[in-house]
């Protein structure tokens, strides 16, 4: 499984760690919350609600480097737009591999 990464904050921010560090402190911040929205979304079958709030995560994969990730996540908020599940667990499996990853970098 493909691993988060600072590379594409990194690359965005030419060198400025203060902009990293911010940039970083944001994702930190709203993961959390937009994860937490998910799960209430797919618990309560909310298709739409939970499409959207993959739109919001995919960002954040994209952000951490993960390009295999980004294209399920693409993926799978198409499927919930037709009320499907599929590539469900592909993508929770991601959530947790960031959870880990945030909560392990300082």
């Amino acid at each position: 499984m493909e691993q988060p990464n600072l590379s594409f904050i990194t690359k965005l921010s030419n060198g400025d760690k203060v902009f990293e560090e911010k940039i970083f402190k944001v994702i930190r911040k709203e993961f959390p919350e937009e994860k937490e929205k998910y799960f209430l979304s797919i618990k309560s079958k909310n298709y739409t609600k939970a499409a959207e709030d993959v739109h919001k995560l995919k960002h954040k994969i994209s952000i951490l480097g993960l390009e295999k990730g980004y294209d399920v996540a693409e993926k799978y908020e198409d499927n919930l737009k037709e009320s499907s599940e599929v590539l469900k667990e592909e993508f929770e499996n991601i959530l947790t591999n960031i959870t880990t990853y945030l909560a392990e970098t300082l």
